[in-house]
């Protein structure tokens, strides 16, 4: 079973309110039902997507929708289940603000199906039943999408989304329209706003499990950098000195800094905090590291000037 299968597993079982109830389903319908006056026709592959819509009827009207099976030949060749309703589909389209007085369909449903925080769980909860998918965040990049067949529908659930916080965005694909949310920390908010909260605890774990993976690999990385910034640095210093020597201008610097680029030399790897301590522990005198970083400036200075003097 897929991540999407999980979750949508999960929120099939959500007990809500009436009014709950009527925004879910009307988010069901409006998205993927194939609607006329006389008929209305959802089709899934999800078994209990099927049985949540064929309970939500059972709940509202006290209707049995007519439900068959039939095979999808379509790459995976699930069973794809049919569910219709082939009476009182005026009444329930108006119960559920699909279409308006005039039996007039409805571009996006009636302000009552969303007057508050817990219908728009409720209605997105039904968008995501029907349409949404999720990918696995232990296998994928983290990644929400909706699949709408119409812009302005597509525009008004992206505002929708958005007045949630979601920062999701629209795609035009070849067949419709593709909503998205590529932030972990939305998606996660996305399923507590759907009340898949297992689905949260999971992808949280595995949020953070993956934080703390790419947070070691950048201190990885960064330990590494800085390794290598030791040693490019600690070259260049010692090729200073080597050029001193062979100039035969070693001794012509002072006793400190003849010293430091003796220790440098000698131990050529180490950081410049290291080689601090290496020498207060080995000269029993205190020597800091910017204490080292004026010397070496000096030598560098030194080397600059026989280096100046050997081109003239």
């Amino acid at each position: 079973m897929t991540f999407s299968s999980e979750i949508k597993k999960e929120i099939s079982t959500t007990e809500c309110t009436r009014a709950e109830y009527l925004s879910e389903l009307s988010g069901i319908i409006r998205t993927s039902a194939e609607i006329k006056i006389y008929n209305i026709k959802i089709q899934t592959e999800n078994k209990f997507v099927a049985n949540r819509i064929f309970g939500l009827f059972k709940i509202l009207y006290d209707i049995n929708l007519n439900i068959s099976l039939r095979k999808n030949y379509n790459f995976k060749k699930n069973e794809i289940y049919v569910l219709e309703l082939k009476k009182d589909t005026l009444k329930v389209l108006r119960d559920l603000g699909i279409v308006n007085d005039k039996n007039q369909m409805l571009r996006i449903p009636t302000d009552s199906l969303l007057s508050d925080d817990e219908l728009v769980r409720a209605y997105l909860r039904g968008v995501f039943l029907v349409s949404g998918s999720l990918n696995n965040p232990k296998t994928s990049k983290y990644h929400l999408e909706f699949l709408i067949n119409d812009i302005e529908y597509a525009k008004f659930l992206n505002d929708l989304l958005n007045q949630s916080r979601m920062n999701s965005k629209i795609l035009h694909r070849k067949k419709g329209y593709m909503i998205y949310v590529k932030e972990a920390e939305k998606i996660s908010d996305f399923l507590r706003l759907i009340r898949a909260y297992n689905g949260v605890m999971y992808y949280e774990e595995i949020r953070v499990y993956r934080e703390k993976i790419n947070m070691t690999n950048r201190l990885n990385n960064c330990e590494q950098a800085n390794v290598e910034k030791t040693v490019n640095t600690s070259k260049k210093q010692i090729d200073m000195i080597n050029y001193i020597k062979e100039k035969n201008a070693f001794d012509l610097m002072e006793e400190k800094l003849k010293q430091t680029a003796e220790y440098r030399v000698k131990y050529a790897e180490t950081s410049l905090m290291d080689l601090s301590k290496i020498m207060t522990l080995e000269l029993e005198t205190n020597i800091s590291k910017s204490c080292l970083n004026h010397r070496l400036r000096k030598i560098k200075e030194f080397y600059e000037k026989i280096k100046n003097q050997e081109e003239k």
